[in-house]
């Protein structure tokens, strides 16, 4: 089991498809690891670390390259900034960012792998990297849970919610985290940062996306909360225990911050919204059959574990996490007409940006006057 899962983008894959994701392959050309200054380092930095290592590559989809060492019966992932040739946007990749949340959240016993070293210095292998535990578990990839039963999907529900409201209540200060973001006006930003996203990546017009950004800016809700927030949490996102519905470990924390909780729960929550076929979703089936809580059912619990209430601006948060959704799968479009994917993968993912924008407008309509 992988300790970094692949980011969709809410773009959804099939069952067939989502197993591309899964397991390790042999290192690519472009991601080579100098093995030998790599285990210098480590047997001096690691405690118990044995070597020298096998490695593999993780299948998933990762924008940080995400390594599997052995040695034995002993197990590490290895996860590093890009290599030299790859172009880095200043802010992104600071896997720094990740071994210090993960680190601080760890000691206060909230479920992640735990974090063995950070290396910044670049001369040892090329590039900044971390290593951490191995976690041995499970990955569910649909919403669905095709293969629990009603008891079971009820009870993994129920764990998920309950490990992001642990998230959402832990108390970022008394766990050194209180710089790790901006306190307030974390939507502002996140309006005005997905809009101009948007804005570089639009190919053709869609009206329901100039709709949205003129609309968010304006029902902006006028207080929230601040919290660690995860920036990604989904089901494919957990590594769960083998033989119980227990997270043992949160995995891909790229887009952690302190922000809104309700936006992040929001956007956890998009499954409700998402077509099975085309986005891996739980829209549209049979819910209370299956053992799924509805989506009213599901916020309810949420509010009661945290105290936050979401539910009076809900349609607002949903809006905006559709309105995320499509400037994220736009500008994948936009990379693919540009030659980086054949233009038929570009129009695919081009007509599902137009869905998940014609779903927040919706969304956002409900509630205009």
């Amino acid at each position: 089991m992988t300790s970094e899962s692949t980011s969709n983008a809410g773009g959804g894959f099939s069952s067939a498809a989502s197993r591309r994701f899964e397991g390790t392959r042999p290192v690519s050309a472009g991601a080579q690891i100098d093995l030998v200054s790599l285990d210098r380092f480590l047997a001096t930095h690691v405690p118990g670390y044995e070597g020298p290592v096998s490695i593999e590559q993780f299948n998933g989809g990762q924008s940080n390259p995400t390594y599997k060492l052995s040695h034995g019966k002993h197990a590490w992932v290895l996860r590093t900034k890009p290599g030299p040739a790859a172009q880095l946007l200043p802010t992104a990749h600071a896997i720094e960012r990740e071994y210090r949340v993960q680190s601080a959240l760890g000691k206060a016993g909230f479920p992640v792998a735990k974090m063995l070293t950070l290396c910044e210095d670049e001369s040892v292998i090329g590039r900044a990297f971390y290593l951490m535990e191995y976690l041995d578990g499970r990955v569910l990839w649909e919403q669905s849970l095709p293969t629990e039963t009603p008891a079971g999907r009820s009870a993994i529900y129920a764990e998920v919610n309950r490990v992001i409201a642990t998230l959402h209540t832990t108390d970022y200060r008394a766990i050194g985290l209180q710089d790790y973001g901006r306190e307030g006006g974390f939507l502002e930003r996140q309006i005005k940062r997905w809009s101009a996203q948007y804005r570089a990546s639009e190919i053709q017009p869609i009206a329901e996306m100039d709709a949205l950004i003129e609309w968010l800016p304006r029902h902006i809700p006028g207080s929230s909360r601040t919290a660690i927030i995860h920036g990604d949490y989904r089901l494919d996102n957990l590594a769960f225990a083998h033989q119980e519905p227990r997270v043992i470990g949160v995995l891909d924390w790229e887009l952690s911050t302190l922000g809104d909780p309700a936006a992040d729960f929001a956007y956890h929550c998009l499954g409700f919204h998402s077509d099975p076929a085309t986005f891996r979703g739980i829209a549209g089936l049979d819910l209370k059959q299956l053992g799924i809580p509805s989506e009213a059912e599901y916020v309810d619990l949420y509010v009661r574990r945290t105290g936050i209430d979401c539910g009076e601006h809900w349609n607002f948060y949903m809006a905006f996490s559709l309105f995320k959704i499509a400037a994220i799968l736009q500008g994948v479009a936009k990379r693919a007409s540009e030659g980086i994917a054949s233009s038929e993968h570009a129009h695919e993912i081009g007509a599902k940006a137009r869905i998940r924008a014609a779903q927040g407008w919706a969304v956002a309509n409900e509630l205009r006057l």
